[in-house]
C-alpha cells in the first residue's frame, strides 16, 4: 500500500452474508526469497480472495494480518530477528465463494485478514495474543473551516467495477514524498500516516466517502528505528525523500491543516499484539 506495498482491494455498497465459518486459504505456497533486492517487494490482495506477495519480510505479513503499521513496531511486539530479516514469496487462494467479488471494502479486508492470520498459524505456527490499552492517540478531526479535500471521482461502486484499477484505498508517497491518492477514506488516511507518527492514529472525522489527496512531504516526528540483523537502515539508503532536516519542511500537523483536518491528542483504546510463538515455515 503506497510506499510499502500495494494492495488491490475491492469494495461496493452491498450486503453479503458472512461465511458459515472463518474463511481460510485452500491453496498456499510459501518460498523463501534470497534475492536481497529490497526494491522489489510487492503485495496484492485480489478479487475472489487471492493473495500474492513477493520478497516480503514476515513482519510485513504480520502487520497486514493484524492491521497495524509496520513502522513503528510498538503495537506488534515479540517478532524474532529472523522474521524481521528473512523474506518470502507467498501465493494463496481462498475457496470459491469465501470472498465474493463485490464485497464492501471493510468486509473484504476483514476476511482477508482472517485468512492471513490462519496462514500465519498454519505455516508459521504463529501464536498471537491481543491486548487493548487506553493510551494517548492522535485523533483526526475536521478543522474549524471544514474539509478542504476534493471528493474523489471514483466511488465505492466504481472501485468494485474494475479489478485492475489503481488508486482505490491506495496511497503513494509517504513522509518524504507527501500523500498522493485518488480514492481513499478517512480510515485509510489514519492507518497510513500512523506509520510515521509517535502515537497511534484514529479517525474521528465522521466523514464518509472517498477523497483525492495531493500534498507535499513533511518532517519526521521521530527518529527511524535502528537496523536489524544484516538489513541496512532504510533511512541510510537513497530514497528520493529529500533533506529531512530542512527547517522549512512542514510538519504532519501542517499537512493535515491544508486538508481541512486536525490532529488532536486524545485518549483512546488501541489494540496491541504480542507474538508468543513463531517458527520458520516448511517451504513448498
Amino acid at each position: 500500500m503506497g510506499v510499502f506495498e500495494r494492495a488491490v482491494l475491492v469494495c461496493v455498497a452491498a450486503v453479503f452474508p458472512a461465511p458459515a465459518q472463518s474463511p481460510a486459504f485452500e491453496v498456499v505456497s510459501v518460498k523463501q526469497n534470497l534475492s536481497q533486492d529490497f526494491r522489489r517487494m510487492n503485495v496484492e490482495m485480489l478479487p475472489g480472495g487471492r493473495f500474492t506477495a513477493t520478497n516480503l519480510a514476515l513482519r510485513w505479513l504480520l502487520s497486514l494480518a493484524y492491521n497495524v503499521p509496520v513502522n513503528p513496531t510498538e503495537r506488534l511486539s515479540g517478532i524474532p530477528p529472523w522474521a524481521q530479516d528473512e523474506r518470502y514469496d507467498i501465493e494463496a487462494k481462498a475457496p470459491e465463494g469465501a470472498v465474493p467479488v463485490g464485497l464492501p471494502d471493510s468486509e473484504f479486508r476483514a476476511r482477508m485478514r482472517i485468512m492471513l492470520q490462519g496462514l500465519l498459524a498454519n505455516r508459521f505456527k504463529a501464536k498471537v495474543r491481543k491486548d487493548t490499552k487506553e493510551i494517548t492517540v492522535y485523533a483526526i478531526m475536521v478543522g474549524k473551516d471544514g474539509p478542504k479535500m476534493k471528493q474523489s471521482e471514483i466511488d465505492e461502486k466504481g472501485c468494485a467495477a474494475v479489478t485492475d484499477r489503481p488508486g482505490c484505498h491506495d496511497f503513494n508517497g509517504g513522509m518524504g514524498r507527501g500523500l498522493h491518492a485518488k480514492a481513499v477514506s478517512m480510515d485509510d488516511l489514519a492507518g497510513y500516516v500512523e506509520n510515521w507518527t509517535d502515537h497511534p492514529v484514529i479517525n474521528r472525522t465522521g466523514l464518509d466517502g472517498l477523497y483525492a489527496m495531493e500534498t507535499e512531504g513533511w518532517a519526521p516526528m521521530r527518529l527511524p528505528p535502528p537496523p536489524t540483523g544484516n538489513v541496512p537502515n532504510p533511512a541510510a539508503r537513497p530514497s528520493g525523500d529529500g533533506d529531512m532536516t530542512d527547517p522549512a519542511r512542514p510538519t504532519l500537523f501542517n499537512i493535515m491543516q491544508k486538508l481541512g483536518l486536525e490532529l488532536r491528542q486524545q485518549k483512546g483504546p488501541v489494540d496491541f499484539y504480542i507474538i508468543e510463538r513463531l517458527e520458520r515455515p516448511e517451504v513448498n
